[in-house]
């Protein structure tokens, strides 16, 4: 049961993206930003963390995982560190999946060429 609820909710998170992109005027940019800050917000509220329980990979793995990581990382570090952490929390509890990120996209592009849309 908790691949299929991984499955939906991350499929359902995926559509209304799409739906975002498709029917307003929103560029992809903005749409990633919006669900940054979508799960911080959600984080803060409290609302985060159950949803992530129940959905596992599907609310942790999309853009609002990242936001809630970011929240809790800047959220611990300031309780450790005080105002500093402001700045330095989201680095450190984002600085392994954005290396990941970056180190296995620059690895792709070796190895697959692009082509540009006509």
């Amino acid at each position: 049961m908790d691949y299929i609820n991984a499955f939906w909710v991350g499929g359902l998170i995926c559509a209304l993206s799409q739906i975002l992109l498709d029917r307003t005027k929103l560029m992809p940019g903005r749409v990633m930003v919006l669900l940054v800050c979508t799960g911080s917000v959600l984080g803060f509220c409290g609302i985060y963390e159950p949803f992530q329980k129940f959905a596992g990979a599907g609310a942790s793995v999309p853009l609002l995982g990242f936001g809630n990581v970011l929240f809790k990382g800047v959220k611990e570090a300031i309780h450790a560190e005080g105002f500093i952490g402001t700045f330095l929390g989201g680095f450190k509890a984002a600085a392994a999946g954005t290396s990941a990120a970056l180190i296995f996209g620059y690895i792709a592009s070796w190895i697959f060429e692009p082509k540009m849309k006509r």
